[in-house]
């Protein structure tokens, strides 16, 4: 039994910063880079990117809305048009940028409200994936698992990894809760834990209405936004190796 544990990294731009990357990169398999809209800017794609080589991490790009101050977290009404350039614009910058280091992107995973619309919105999936499709045919499409990405990128002809997070809270539709309800996020490293073990070995989540549904995990996220981000990484990465659960890599062929 294997999982690939990924986290949102490259959040820091300018003199703001933003994370503990250096110390969570260690226990991850892969990163999803911030690319300049959300967070991030090219100095932190760049370094981000090298320090995910030294790691023999794979690199994702992470694009959203371009929306700066609400950290992408905010929803934007676009047309699928326009999603889809923004897509291409961000991944293809994170793409030159690896590029210019040696390094070659593995997948592409939307951030934030953008992440949520498309888990969704027929639509807004098609576009992402189309982006995607075009940039790269080979490039894993990470989303939410069971949602509408994840069944354009498969249309498509995509790969793609069905996504379940170790510090967030479901509902009985398989959707996050909202960060907007007190009981969105999970800051207990025991329950964490907890959940992660039951969504890989079980395949089942316990929603905040108490009741347990069916889930898909390929990809296991950790947000790297907060100051407990490198805690839950390690021991989540403690009780994976207790259970006999390897960490690895989603890779392209």
């Amino acid at each position: 039994m294997s999982i690939d544990l990924n986290c949102d990294l490259g959040e820091s731009f300018g003199f703001f910063q933003k994370g503990n990357d250096e110390n969570i990169l260690p226990y991850v398999t892969s990163a999803n880079i911030a690319c300049g809209f959300h967070a991030g800017d090219p100095a932190t794609m760049r370094k981000t990117v090298t320090l995910a080589m030294k790691h023999d991490v794979s690199i994702g790009a992470h694009p959203g809305f371009q929306d700066l101050l609400g950290f992408g977290r905010r929803e934007i009404n676009m047309s699928s048009e326009d999603v889809y350039d923004l897509m291409v614009y961000q991944i293809g910058a994170l793409e030159a940028i690896a590029r210019t280091e040696g390094a070659q992107l593995n997948h592409v995973k939307p951030h934030g409200a953008l992440y949520n619309m498309a888990a969704k919105d027929r639509s807004l999936a098609e576009a992402i994936a189309k982006a995607v499709y075009k940039l790269n045919k080979d490039y894993i499409l990470y989303g939410l698992a069971g949602s509408e990405l994840i069944k354009a990128g498969q249309n498509i002809g995509l790969k793609t990894a069905n996504e379940v997070f170790a510090d967030r809270t479901y509902q009985m539709d398989g959707s996050l809760t909202p960060r907007s309800q007190k009981n969105s996020l999970i800051k207990d490293v025991d329950q964490a834990v907890q959940q992660v073990l039951n969504m890989i070995q079980n395949k089942k989540v316990r929603t905040v209405q108490g009741e347990l549904i069916d889930i898909q995990a390929d990809t296991i996220c950790i947000h790297g936004d907060k100051e407990e981000s490198f805690l839950f990484a390690k021991r989540i990465t403690e009780a994976l190796k207790n259970k006999q659960i390897e960490k690895r890599n989603l890779r392209v062929d």
